[in-house]
């Protein structure tokens, strides 16, 4: 019995609240820009909707293109083939900090 058979069993890792939240994104990784959307986001992660994902453990910058936008440090965590990745993020800049924040604030109060 895999934990694909028991989704609960990945969730119990989780130490922030997932919160559903679409929005597009552009992944900066080397001298490529790759556009993307996210389908949940957290404190500490995200996953990316993406056709072509990049592996795991592969490093990027992203930039969700909310009004403000906001950039974020990603780590590749996992992948579901056909559907995208899971990222570990951590905020990029200090203006970014507050910004992302307060989209959390929005999203746990919704």
């Amino acid at each position: 019995m895999g934990s694909a058979d028991h989704p609960a069993r990945r969730l119990e890792r989780r130490w922030a609240p997932r919160y559903s939240f679409r929005a597009d994104l552009e992944i900066e990784w080397g001298s490529a820009v790759l556009r993307a959307s996210t389908r949940d986001i957290s404190a500490n992660g995200m996953f990316i909707e993406a056709m072509d994902p990049l592996w795991i453990g592969a490093g990027f910058t992203a930039r969700l293109n909310l009004e403000r936008p906001v950039k974020l440090d990603c780590f590749v965590k996992r992948i579901e083939p056909g559907h995208g990745m899971g990222v570990a993020v951590a905020v990029a800049e200090s203006d970014s900090q507050r910004l992302f924040q307060d989209l959390l604030s929005t999203l746990s109060g919704s």
